[in-house]
């Protein structure tokens, strides 16, 4: 399935589930440039937690991946594309769930702030919940959450994070006093514990 992004074609794919959905899920992937797709093991995960809890749940790659166009733009042109895909998959009015693993938690904080100043704030005002694994705060400047989005956030983060250290992402939460779930044991890729993070999320999303 192809969507219209800001450099051009983007790849995606959705999934249903069995009951009318509740609403739209979006979720976005690891860095393009160290392998990172819509088929990674977290974001696949992610999906399935959303699909589980009656929303349809959307997977893309960012521009250069796949089948989608353009070029790696550190996150800049990547959360413009993020924009127009809630511009296509979404209507306005309708519950929004943003997740992010990696890179792509990075990414849709960024899109958050552009939507925050965007007139009028509807697409903001929508967003149901919000779900950060991995978030990249040590290898990029992560936009603090919006005051109403923050209040509806999972944060998470392993423990042993040898890709993103867990200070980093402590102390970007920090000055939102936004809290931060450890697991403990765990590694960037949550290998091991995909059903231990489905559960965690599907119980955010459930409600």
């Amino acid at each position: 399935m192809s969507l219209q992004g800001a450099a051009g074609r983007i790849q995606a794919l959705s999934d249903a589930p069995a009951t009318p959905a509740r609403g739209v899920a979006l979720i976005a992937h690891p860095h393009p440039l160290f392998g990172g797709t819509m088929d990674n093991k977290v974001v696949q995960t992610l999906a399935r937690a959303a699909v589980a809890t009656g929303w349809q749940a959307w997977r893309f790659n960012f521009r250069g991946v796949g089948q989608s166009e353009g070029v790696h733009d550190a996150g800049v042109g990547e959360a413009d594309d993020v924009l127009q895909v809630i511009e296509q998959i979404h209507n306005p009015g309708q519950p929004l769930v943003l997740a992010g693993f990696s890179f792509g938690a990075f990414v849709m904080c960024r899109a958050l702030k552009a939507l925050e100043t965007l007139q009028p704030h509807a697409r903001l005002d929508d967003v149901a919940r919000l779900v950060l694994v991995g978030t990249a705060a040590a290898r990029f400047e992560v936009p603090a959450l919006p005051l109403s989005v923050a209040e509806r956030a999972l944060v998470i983060h392993g423990e042993q994070d040898d890709t993103v250290p867990l200070l980093a992402v402590l102390d970007w939460a920090r000055p939102q006093h936004l809290p931060v779930t450890v697991v403990p044991g765990v590694e960037h890729f949550f290998h091991g514990q995909l059903p231990l993070l489905k559960r965690m999320v599907t119980g955010h999303l459930s409600h």
